[in-house]
């Protein structure tokens, strides 16, 4: 039995390389059905707005969302945050509205648009925006000794 294992060690050390053994390959098994954005809405809006949504399951569907590759239409976001007013969660209704900003930074005019859809919503439930909150700007600021000169 070692005569065997030394000889293939010898051997690998003598090519420089061990040899592969053959991989067996698969497919995993997934859908094919691509979900439409009015699907998505939809979903995302009812999972939103149910009574006894806990703070977990918020913070899993808002990880989701920013996750994929889109911007969460309006409709999601008012249900989202009327979602985190039913807990009394207000940070993490501004860790979602950064989140938001974060999304559309690229695109500054789809920011300005979501907010201007969301702003009644976020008055009925006190919510204050970003830059009532002065979190545009960084609070610390100095500026660089070396970008003075």
């Amino acid at each position: 039995m070692f005569g065997v294992l030394s000889r293939q060690t010898v051997g690998a050390f003598r090519n420089g390389t061990l040899t592969r053994q053959g991989l067996m390959g698969c497919a995993r098994p997934f859908s094919s059905k691509i979900d439409s954005e009015a699907e998505i809405d939809a979903r995302y809006e009812a999972y939103f707005s149910k009574s006894d949504i806990d703070g977990w399951e918020i913070r899993k569907a808002m990880n989701d969302i920013h996750g994929m590759d889109m911007v969460p239409n309006p409709k999601i976001c008012i249900a989202a945050l009327k979602a985190c007013r039913r807990l009394n969660d207000y940070a993490l209704t501004v860790r979602f509205l950064e989140a938001l900003k974060d999304k559309t930074e690229g695109v500054p005019s789809l920011y300005t648009y979501v907010m201007k859809e969301i702003q009644p919503t976020l008055t009925e439930l006190g919510i204050s925006s970003l830059e009532e909150l002065g979190y545009t700007e960084p609070e610390l600021y100095l500026q660089s000794p070396h970008d003075i000169h």
